[in-house]
């Protein structure tokens, strides 16, 4: 089973994959781990922004001036992408483009693995609205890849830095507080996170999506159009192919600035009508060009500092990624801002592909990862709004505000006689990056009066899961039913729609979220109800969570089991087989009690054989063909069989009697006569062994 995590950039994109010794970046064809769009116009790249987005979006309009391909409006009013595919000009919709740039990816990390890959995660910057996030997973889903969960970039590169510090605090202790700052090439998202051991959580996060390495290539290829059209009286956007040379050799430009503050040169050979072109230009200036852009990068940082209610001080380090991150004027900014030198622990370019990795192979049961659980936050305040049935207005409710944990469930309780609709949206659309705020409707059917007429409780659970997207997951009708006289009234919950309620016994995610569930429940309408309905719920776990926690002992005592029984045949088997050879040692044996021994030991090891072969074909997820209780009781049944055998002792030599001298008046060499037929052992004779049997002690009454 393949590990693979997909940074899907801007401009570039970088793969990487879990393999037995770590986490590594792939190269594709090119030997290079960047896969980059080429091509001009034919071509298409920086379609990133344009997921979810309508063509008549203003962000998409303003855009399409500076895009070297076209765009089109789909028949269901997105945006398409207009090429030459076949011979044949076809509009493809961002959905089915993103799903192209995928499978290039998946070809690539296949290339490296040598087997097959369905299985992965995906990043997304931050900002991603709803809307986003669900065309980003349909893409996925054409590319025939299993996304198990879109992450933030942030986030991802978080656990990258996260996962291997040995120093973490313990989780009762005060977290490490540390900031991630990203400045793309088309965004700048910043994220404060408190570590624990095994721990990351996300506090609050910000940032600006007009603000990334992109719009300084720009003031630079404003400012190169503008000579090149005094110098050499050229119009630089009526060519396509010569405005993306400009934008390539501008982002040199930029980079080699970075690191040299003298003036720089930038050549074009036959650029436009075969002309050469030449111009120069030095760090000073270009930060000069740059002012407004440079005086955007403080605010998401204080965003940042009084959503969360940090001090300067309480910050432990500050890391920054990204290609944009390089350059000086934006590292000298968020370094004076925070008042502390910039910490680059981590791969600028590689740490999101890295992050993606290590969360895909944890969420995999083909790697066995360190555990280290991530809690994500809402971008933007979800709320819900609904006709009232009390007063026949608009009400609404604010369900999850900024910032709050995710993925997260929440039930509401409403009181209707007949269906009802609920309309999610983002209520502050001033801070939203997207033009419309509405995330969707949701229709609850199957809605009826109590028997007495009153309206019913009506339970809908609201979930934002891990993808960062929010649904009505399920609504039941609360019925009341009518208990025995002097008992109160209990309360049963029927679905209120149809909803698909399977848990696959190893699915792990569904498991988790029912554990999720059942403890917001708990914490909420749960606090307050009766004996059996805790009972209840205790059992609908344990019916889910016993199989899986029987198979996790047996996964751990059978290799033991195994092992013991194993060394046992092992044992014998030698025994068997210097008894074979004539080994002195074991040459007292009875020869028909050893070979049964041999038997007994060939049909063990059989049936092990077996039950192991059969075993090595089960997954984790499945039952064990052989339980732990059954190889030690085969193990106890082979040492009744065997052990008396094989340790039964050889018998005693009895030296041979001396013949005793006849009795003699007078001492023998020295010594008494009658000490020598005494048998002192210090005199050199072996002590008389006494042969009565001691009986048992018992006392009776």
């Amino acid at each position: 089973m393949s590990v693979v995590g997909f940074d899907v950039g801007f401009q570039s994109c970088y793969v990487a994959v879990a393999r037995a010794g770590g986490i590594e970046t792939v190269a594709n064809e090119y030997k290079t781990a960047c896969i980059v769009v080429t091509n001009c116009k034919n071509t298409v790249q920086g379609f990133k922004r344009f997921h979810g987005r309508a063509f008549s979006d203003l962000y998409v309009q303003a855009e399409k001036s500076s895009l070297v391909f076209d765009l089109a409006q789909m028949p269901t009013g997105t945006t398409g992408i207009k090429v030459m595919y076949m011979e044949e000009e076809k509009v493809f919709s961002i959905e089915q483009v993103t799903a192209m740039l995928l499978t290039k990816l998946k070809e690539t990390a296949e290339a490296a693995l040598k087997k097959p890959v369905a299985d992965c995660v995906i990043s997304v910057p931050s900002f991603f609205t709803d809307a986003e996030r669900r065309s980003v997973m349909d893409a996925a889903q054409i590319a025939g890849l299993n996304c198990l969960r879109l992450m933030n970039d942030t986030t991802a590169v978080a656990l990258a830095y996260g996962i291997y510090k040995q120093d973490l605090p313990a989780p009762e202790e005060k977290p490490r507080i540390v900031v991630f700052v990203d400045v793309g090439h088309a965004g700048y998202q910043v994220s404060v996170c408190a570590f624990n051991k095994g721990k990351l959580k996300v506090l609050g996060s910000a940032f600006d999506p007009e603000l990334g390495g992109k719009d300084f290539d720009e003031v630079l290829v404003k400012f190169f159009c503008e000579e090149f059209a005094q110098k050499y009286k050229l119009d630089v956007r009526s060519k396509p192919r010569a405005l993306v040379r400009l934008y390539q050799e501008c982002e040199k430009l930029k980079k080699l600035m970075s690191a040299n503050s003298s003036d720089l040169p930038l050549n074009i050979e036959c650029f436009m009508n075969d002309i050469d072109v030449s111009g120069t230009l030095n760090r000073a200036k270009f930060e000069e060009f740059c002012a407004e852009l440079l005086a955007k990068v403080e605010a998401p940082l204080r965003s940042i500092m009084e959503q969360t209610r940090l001090k300067k001080d309480d910050i432990y380090a500050v890391e920054i990624m990204g290609g944009a991150s390089r350059i000086p004027a934006i590292k000298e900014r968020i370094s004076k801002f925070f008042g502390k030198e910039l910490s680059t622990t981590l791969n600028a370019d590689e740490a999101v592909a890295r992050g993606c990795a290590l969360q895909c192979a944890i969420l995999s049961p083909a790697f066995k990862v360190r555990e280290f659980s991530i809690t994500e936050v809402v971008p933007y305040p979800i709320s819900l709004k609904w006709t009232s049935a009390a007063d026949e207005g608009i009400s609404d409710c604010e369900v999850f505000p900024k910032n709050h944990a995710a993925p997260f469930s929440k039930v509401l309780t409403f009181y209707r006689r007949e269906p009802f609709s609920l309309e999610a949206y983002y209520n502050n659309p001033k801070e939203l990056p997207y033009p419309d705020p509405t995330m969707g409707q949701f229709n609850i059917q199957k809605v009826v009066p109590q028997p007495s007429g009153e309206s019913s409780k009506v339970k809908v659970k609201v979930r934002v899961n891990v993808h960062g997207v929010f649904s009505v997951s399920s609504a039941s009708l609360v019925e009341v039913v009518k208990s025995a006289e002097g008992e109160e009234p209990m309360e049963t919950d029927t679905p209120a729609k149809e909803d698909e309620q399977c848990l696959s016994m190893q699915d792990r995610d569904s498991f988790s979220l029912k554990l999720e569930d059942t403890e917001n429940w708990l914490y909420e309408e749960g606090e307050d109800q009766q004996k059996q309905v805790y009972i209840d719920k205790l059992a609908e776990l344990k019916k889910l969570g016993e199989p899986i926690q029987n198979r996790l002992m047996e996964a751990e005592e059978r290799p033991k089991a195994l092992d013991e029984l194993g060394r046992q045949i092992q044992q014998y088997m030698k025994v068997v087989e210097a008894y074979k050879a004539k080994d002195e040692l074991y040459d007292h044996l009875d020869e028909l009690e050893v070979m049964k021994v041999e038997k007994q030991v060939n049909e063990t090891m059989t049936w092990m054989n077996n039950k192991m072969n059969l075993q090595s074909k089960q997954s984790l997820s499945q039952d064990p063909v052989v339980k732990a209780q059954e190889i030690q009781a085969k193990t106890k049944e082979l040492y009744s069989a065997c052990n008396h055998v094989v340790t039964k002792p050889k018998p005693k030599v009895e030296p041979p009697k001396e013949e005793t001298p006849a009795e003699q008046n007078g001492p023998v060499n020295g010594q008494e006569g009658s000490e020598a037929q005494a048998g002192n052992p210090e005199k050199g004779q072996a002590a008389p062994e006494n042969t009565e049997a001691k009986l048992p002690e018992m006392d009776i009454d």
